[in-house]
């Protein structure tokens, strides 16, 4: 290998077979913009709406110069119009002997962020950054993380599962009896509030009912917390670290998809105003919460916090959060000095450390 050559080779995965396709594509764009070329020789790979995997030499090209990459959603927008199909396995080989291959999958949502893909880097036995097959689909089905969340000890609301079938006229009045008004109503497997609303009335229930089985045949009706959104992102694989503690402060009746990507309107609070305590609580909840479900790599992990009753309630953990410089996750590292280019750094060490020691362990007898 020529000592040119960078002996790391990222493929970066984005896009998406789910409703948070535009997500991804704005995060990728500023993981390309910030990752150091001359350490790792990266090959950004879209997958698009329908699943096709698509590459393209032009936008590789246009990684050498920093000048020549538009506005952070133009060079996905490049990507996807003038790619050329791939074959999956083929896009994860190493293109010399001895290179490290690690998959950034900057993912969102099913078919991404839900072990779906994560199983397909298992099988192809490559390095990548992130949780693994069980902690990413663990983590992505509300219905379950809250079920292994509460037998872990985890602090968290009162919730009702539902699959489509099961849906009938007495909905309603179970929801009245076990949570009361009003409630939240989410697609169990879907992330960036995607389907997420709020219902005070049977009147509402159905409607946001009606929303939420548009995304998956499973959702979740959970109880509302009247409390303030805090979030704190952990990162390690065997021995993880707590970031700052943040608040997120919505403009909206709870943080929804407007408020997050379209509106742009609330307002991220790093340090949140909280009590040392309580942030060292938090924290320590949120490792607890990071192992119990799996986590490896990093994760974003999100609390409600009622000062006046409850506390801080479990809300759920993101396996692979917004990623620009100016998303939560990343922002709250750089609040504890952890730079966005040296967070991208961090994250692919680990994954490289995980997948060698994973690989240690014998695969038969």
């Amino acid at each position: 290998m020529a000592s040119s050559e960078p002996s790391i080779r990222i493929v970066l995965l984005f896009g998406g077979q789910s409703a948070e396709h535009e997500i991804s594509r704005i995060s990728a764009a500023h993981v390309l913009r910030a990752i150091d070329r001359s350490r790792y020789q990266v090959d950004p790979i879209a997958i698009s709406t329908t699943g096709q995997w698509l590459r393209s030499d032009s936008t590789v090209e246009a990684l050498a110069s920093a000048d020549r990459i538009g506005s952070s959603s133009e060079l996905p927008d490049r990507l996807e119009s003038d790619g050329t199909s791939v074959d999956p396995l083929e896009a994860l080989a190493a293109t010399s002997t001895n290179q490290n291959v690690v998959v950034l999958p900057i993912l969102h949502g099913p078919r991404g962020e839900d072990g779906t893909v994560q199983g397909l880097l298992e099988v192809a036995n490559v390095a990548y950054v992130g949780c693994g097959v069980l902690g990413s689909a663990l983590n992505m089905d509300k219905a379950m993380s809250k079920v292994v969340a509460s037998a872990a000890g985890l602090p968290v609301a009162k919730w009702i599962t539902l699959r489509d079938n099961e849906i009938s006229d007495s909905i309603a009045q179970r929801v009245q009896s076990e949570l009361g008004w009003p409630v939240f109503v989410k697609p169990a497997n879907m992330g960036s509030s995607v389907g997420i609303s709020r219902a005070t009335d049977a009147a509402s229930l159905d409607q946001a009912i009606a929303l939420a089985t548009q995304f998956d045949e499973y959702i979740v009706v959970e109880e509302a917390i009247a409390g303030r959104e805090l979030e704190v992102g952990v990162i390690g694989y065997g021995n993880p670290t707590a970031s700052v503690v943040g608040e997120i402060v919505p403009t909206h009746d709870f943080y929804d998809f407007e408020d997050k990507y379209l509106e742009g309107a609330a307002t991220m609070v790093i340090p949140a105003a909280i009590p040392d305590e309580v942030a060292q609580q938090m924290r320590a909840l949120a490792l607890d919460a990071y192992t119990a479900l799996r986590c490896d790599g990093l994760a974003r992990v999100d609390f409600f916090y009622d000062a006046e009753g409850r506390g801080l309630v479990f809300n759920e953990i993101n396996t692979m959060p917004g990623f620009t410089p100016y998303s939560m996750f990343p922002s709250l590292w750089a609040a504890a000095g952890l730079t966005y280019e040296a967070l991208i750094d961090e994250l692919i060490r680990l994954a490289i450390e995980r997948n060698e020691h994973r690989r240690s362990h014998l695969r038969q007898r």
